[in-house]
C-alpha cells in the first residue's frame, strides 16, 4: 500500500526521493517524509498529508547528501500524523526505517522492548523494526536487519539507513514488493517501477525473505539465512512519459483515453487472423494439460475481480471448461475441492495483490496449476505461476483502475480464443472473433469522441446521492464495475445489480432522485433489457442508457443514450465499461473531488 523510494549514488538524493514519492503517492497519502544522509549526519523531514506537504516543508532546508530513503504512508497501525509518518526512528536517532506492510507480533515486540527501557513515541508497527535494527546493531547494519526479520510476523518491504554507515541503504522484502533499479549515475529502491523509470529501465526484483545491501557503486542480495544470491537485471518496456499526465488534467482521464492503445498492445503480436486463433507464449510450458482443462478458476479482488466475472461468461461462450469466478479474499476461507487438471488464473495489475497470492497459495496446497495475467513484469504472481500472460498495459497512476480492466479482459479473451479453438470454435468463429478484436481499438477511440456528451449527461445527476447500475449476461459485470468507479473517485453511493433481480428488492429504491444506468445493447438480452426501464420509468426513475448505435426503442423511452458502436456479444463489456468509466470521471470533475487520489484508497494492496 504505501510507497518507498531509496537512493544512493552520485547526485543529490533530495529532488530524486521528492520526484519519487510524487510518482508513488497513488499507493498512499496520509502522510509523507524522507531522509537523507550525509557522512554520519541525518536529515530527517516528515509532514501530514500528500507529498505538496512535505515538499514544501523542505524546499528551503540544506539536506546535502547523496544517499536517502523517503516513503509515502497508506494508515495501517496509528492515525496519520507526523508522528506516526515514516521515517521511524530508534530512540537514540540513529536507525531510521521505511515500511509498507504490517508487523502481526508488533504489540508482543513493543512490550518486550519497553521492559528493556526502550521508549517509544510512535503508534505504528514500523517503530518496532527500527528499535530492533539498533538493538541489533554491533556494526553490521544488514546483518542486524537480517536478524530483525528473524523476529518479526508479517509482511513488509523495508528501507534502512544508519548513522554509523555512510553511504548504504539496506532493504529487505516479505511479501512487499521492492525492485531495484541499476543506473550509472547509482541505485534506486522502489515498491514499483514508475519511481525510478525516468532514471532506469534496468532492476532486479527482490523476492520473498531476500535482503539487499545497496551503494553507489553495486548491490548484493542474500537470503534470511545470509545465503547470498547472483541475479542479473531485466529491463522494462515502460518509458518516462508514461508516468506523465501529457496535457491531461487528471491520470484517470488521461488512462481511460489510452485505452485503444492499451487494448491494442494486449493483442499485439499475438493474433493469427489466416488461422483464428491467438498466440500466447507464457502459457506454452503449461499448455498440453491446459489443452486438456476443463475447469478453470478466475480469482482477483476489486475491478480484477470484476473482469473476471465478465471473463466468466466469455469462457462460457467460447470453450467447454467449466469457468467459476472466486473473490480473492475470500478464497481461502472456501472447502476447495478441484477436479483433476484444475487450472487457477490470478489476476491482478500490480501482480503484487496479498490476498491474490494467498489465494494462490491455497490453490497450489490443493493441487491446481496456476496461471497468473498481470501487467507488471517479474511481479510475485508472474514468479509464482506456472505460465501466464501480461497484458501490457503500462503504468497506471490513478488510484481507480481504467486500462487495466480492458487490458485484462483482453488477454482473457486471447485465452479463452485459443482454448475454444482448440475445442469446437470453428476456423470462421476464429476469424470473426480475431477481426472483432482487431476493430476494438478504433471502436473505442469511436465511443471516446462522445466523452463532452456524457460529461453533460454527469453534470445532469452529479448531484444525485444514489444511483443503480444494471446489465445482464455479459454486461452484468459491468453494472458491478460501473458502480464501483462512482463510488471510488465521487464517493457516491452506488449499486451494481443484475437486471433481473431488480424486481428482488432494488426497486424499492426508484424514485426521481436516483438515476439508473441500464446497459442495454442488441443482443439476446434486449427485450428484458427493454422491460426493466419501463418498469423504472413507470416509477419516475431516470434512466440512463448504454445502448447499441441506433437503438431506436431504447431513445423513445430513456432521459439519456449513450450509443457504442455494434459488436460481438462476448467483447462489449470492452466497449460498454467506457462510459461507466467517464460518468464516474465526470462526477467526481463537477463533485470536486481528488480524482486521481480518492479519499482512503492505495493503488496496490499489499496487506491483506
Amino acid at each position: 500500500m504505501c510507497g518507498i523510494i531509496c537512493y544512493v549514488g552520485l547526485k543529490d538524493a533530495k529532488p530524486i526521493l521528492i520526484e519519487g514519492l510524487k510518482r508513488l503517492e497513488y499507493r498512499g497519502y496520509d502522510s509523507a517524509g524522507l531522509a537523507v544522509q550525509n557522512g554520519n549526519e541525518v536529515s530527517c523531514f516528515r509532514e501530514l498529508g500528500k507529498i505538496a506537504s512535505l515538499e514544501g516543508l523542505v524546499n528551503d532546508r540544506p539536506m546535502k547528501g547523496t544517499s536517502g530513503i523517503a516513503h509515502t504512508r497508506w494508515a495501517t497501525h496509528g492515525e496519520p500524523s507526523v508522528e506516526n509518518a515514516h521515517p521511524q526512528r530508534d530512540q537514540m536517532d540513529n536507525v531510521f526505517v521505511i515500511h509498507n506492510g504490517i508487523i502481526e507480533n508488533s504489540y508482543i515486540l513493543k512490550k518486550q522492548l519497553e521492559k528493556r527501557g526502550i521508549a517509544f513515541r510512535s503508534e505504528t508497527d514500523t517503530e518496532v523494526l527500527a528499535q530492533l535494527i539498533a538493538l541489533y546493531f554491533d556494526g553490521d547494519l544488514t546483518d542486524a536487519v537480517r536478524k530483525t526479520m528473524g523476529r518479526v510476523e508479517g509482511t513488509f518491504g523495508l528501507g534502512v539507513i544508519h548513522c554509523d554507515v555512510p553511504d548504504q541503504i539496506v532493504v529487505a522484502r516479505r511479501g512487499s514488493p521492492l525492485i531495484i533499479g541499476v543506473s550509472d549515475e547509482g541505485h534506486f529502491v522502489a515498491s514499483d517501477v514508475s519511481a525510478m523509470v525516468r532514471y532506469t529501465n534496468k532492476v532486479v526484483h527482490l523476492q520473498e525473505n531476500e535482503l539487499a545491501t545497496v551503494t553507489a557503486d553495486d548491490f548484493s542480495i542474500s537470503t534470511a539465512q545470509a545465503q547470498h544470491i547472483e541475479r542479473g537485471t531485466e529491463t522494462v518496456e515502460w518509458h518516462p512519459e508514461d508516468a506523465e499526465l501529457n496535457g491531461f488534467p487528471h491520470f484517470m482521464l488521461k488512462e481511460i483515453y489510452e485505452q485503444p492503445h492499451t487494448i491494442k498492445n494486449a493483442f499485439r503480436g499475438r493474433l493469427e487472423p489466416g488461422e483464428g486463433v491467438p498466440k500466447l507464449g507464457g502459457i506454452m510450458p503449461v499448455w498440453e494439460d491446459l489443452k486438456n482443462c476443463r475447469h478453470m478458476v478466475l480469482v482477483a479482488c476489486g475491478t480484477s475481480f470484476y473482469a473476471a466475472c465478465a471473463a466468466k461468461y466469455i469462457f462460457e461462450k467460447l470453450t467447454e471448461i467449466d469457468t467459476e469466478v472466486g473473490l480473492a479474499s475470500e478464497f481461502r476461507y472456501r472447502k476447495l475441492n478441484f477436479p483433476p487438471n484444475t487450472f487457477v488464473v490470478a489476476i491482478s495489475q500490480s501482480g503484487e495483490t496479498a490476498d491474490t497470492l494467498a489465494a494462490m497459495k491455497e490453490a497450489k496446497r490443493k493441487g491446481a496449476r496456476l496461471l497468473g495475467v498481470v501487467n507488471v513484469v517479474g511481479s510475485s504472481i508472474s514468479r509464482e505461476t506456472d505460465g501466464g500472460i501480461y497484458n501490457h498495459a503500462g503504468p497506471e497512476i490513478g488510484v481507480a483502475s481504467t486500462k487495466n480492466f480492458t487490458s485484462q479482459l483482453t488477454a482473457l479473451t486471447l485465452l479463452a480464443l485459443l482454448l475454444g479453438r482448440h475445442q469446437h470454435l470453428s476456423l470462421t468463429e476464429g476469424i470473426q472473433a480475431i477481426r472483432a478484436l482487431e476493430a476494438l481499438p478504433e471502436q473505442v477511440r469511436e465511443l471516446l469522441g462522445q466523452s463532452s456528451h456524457i460529461e453533460a449527461i454527469a453534470e445532469k445527476y452529479y448531484h444525485c446521492s444514489n444511483w443503480l447500475f444494471l446489465g445482464r449476461k455479459y454486461n452484468y459485470p459491468i453494472a458491478l464495475e460501473g458502480a464501483l468507479k462512482l463510488k471510488e473517485v465521487s464517493y457516491i453511493h452506488a449499486e451494481g445489480y443484475a437486471a433481473g433481480e431488480m424486481k428482488h428488492g432494488p426497486i424499492a429504491l426508484i424514485n426521481p432522485e436516483m438515476p439508473t444506468v441500464a446497459i442495454v445493447l442488441n443482443d439476446e438480452m434486449h427485450e428484458k433489457m427493454l422491460s426493466n426501464i419501463h418498469e423504472i420509468k413507470s416509477r419516475k426513475g431516470p434512466v440512463i442508457a448504454i445502448a447499441t448505435q441506433g437503438d431506436e426503442k431504447v431513445r423513445d423511452i430513456a432521459d439519456d443514450v449513450i450509443e457504442i458502436p455494434p459488436v460481438l456479444d462476448f467483447l462489449s463489456p470492452m466497449l460498454s465499461v467506457i462510459p461507466c468509466q467517464l460518468l464516474a470521471y465526470y462526477c467526481a470533475k463537477f463533485l470536486e473531488r481528488d480524482i486521481d487520489k480518492p479519499r482512503n484508497l492505495a493503488k496496490s494492496v499489499t496487506v491483506e
